[in-house]
């Protein structure tokens, strides 16, 4: 399995320029950003800054949009930072969430998603390609592979990412929904011809190595954040065609979820009970975070994205370089 960590861009720069470089010697392959420009910093300065402070990590958003992000600028963009970094680029895309509901603008749908998942990658790896009318290219481009992960929890998402994916991010830890994201996922690839085990799977959650107590209050916000997701997912498809652990989840809730809360909000973290903090996060000493990640493994889940934005950074990515991530490496050579 391998390692990545996400953080908000509200860090000033000389401390989100540390965060890279102890992440990296401590093990973690992928460093991710928050693409949300109103409440925080712009990603592209910070992805650039990223790339020249590392050697071999690959970097990338956790999530764009085609919505706030017409696909020929994010191309553009990454063409660029693949050109500084050394080919070292992914893109995290999803139909636009906090980003587009800041604006007051309804997500896109997933045929837009769609439509822009392509053009960039087509872009970026160095191909023409065609776009509202327009045929373009990026002469300059060097034609870096750019692997393109989908972010989404619904049908339509799931069976996108297996049709034209890289890879799949799923934004929570909770072992049983993965294994039936990914089992829908997995399925979509196979009906449009392609290998599922190409198909790379991300659980992106925080995680807070300590006593349990402490840190449920520390990561407590998450699942109020991804209430609204959840929501939008019981609005819009029959309960049959969900599993009953997420639909389940609306009902665990304080104030019975009837619509989605904004996101970060202490009103909504109050609502999340610790048995929801437990599945959607990991939470206590590092040998709890190495049986939940086996778990994770054995769903499917071939990088784990930390959420490192719960306090104390540093010392969490200590934890998880010098004690987590070995362990865990042992555990599943050992399995």
């Amino acid at each position: 399995m391998d390692f990545g960590f996400t953080l908000k861009p509200d860090h000033d720069i000389e401390r989100l320029i540390a965060l890279t470089r102890q992440a990296e010697a401590a093990g973690f392959s992928h460093g991710w950003l928050f693409d949300n420009h109103v409440p925080f910093r712009e990603v592209y300065p910070l992805l650039a800054l990223m790339a020249i402070n590392t050697t071999h990590m690959r970097l990338g958003t956790c999530v764009t949009n085609p919505a706030t992000r017409d696909p020929s600028v994010t191309a553009s963009a990454l063409a660029t930072l693949d050109e500084i970094s050394g080919g070292r680029m992914d893109l995290g895309i999803g139909r636009g969430d906090a980003s587009v509901r800041s604006l007051g603008k309804p997500p896109t749908t997933m045929k837009t998603l769609e439509q822009a998942a392509t053009v960039i990658r087509d872009l970026v790896e160095g191909r023409p390609t065609r776009y509202e009318g327009a045929d373009l290219s990026l002469p300059w481009a060097e034609g870096w592979q750019l692997p393109t992960w989908i972010a989404g929890y619904g049908p339509m998402a799931l069976a996108l990412a297996g049709r034209i994916a890289d890879g799949l991010i799923l934004q929570l830890a909770d072992p049983d929904l993965v294994r039936w994201m990914v089992g829908l996922m997995r399925d979509a690839a196979v009906a449009a011809g392609r290998d599922p085990a190409s198909i790379r799977v991300q659980a992106a959650a925080p995680a807070h190595v300590g006593r349990v107590e402490e840190c449920r209050e520390r990561v407590r916000w998450f699942p109020g954040l991804v209430a609204g997701h959840v929501m939008d997912l019981v609005n819009r498809y029959p309960s049959d065609q969900l599993p009953e652990s997420l639909t389940g989840y609306i009902q665990d809730r304080d104030g019975g979820g009837d619509r989605p809360v904004p996101e970060f909000s202490s009103s909504s973290a109050a609502a999340v009970s610790d048995d929801v903090v437990d599945r959607f996060a990991i939470v206590g000493p590092p040998e709890e975070h190495v049986r939940r990640l086996v778990e994770l493994s054995e769903a499917g889940v071939d990088q784990f994205n930390l959420y490192l934005m719960s306090g104390d950074e540093e010392a969490q990515l200590e934890s998880y370089g010098s004690t987590v991530i070995p362990a865990l490496k042992a555990a599943l050579r050992d399995a």
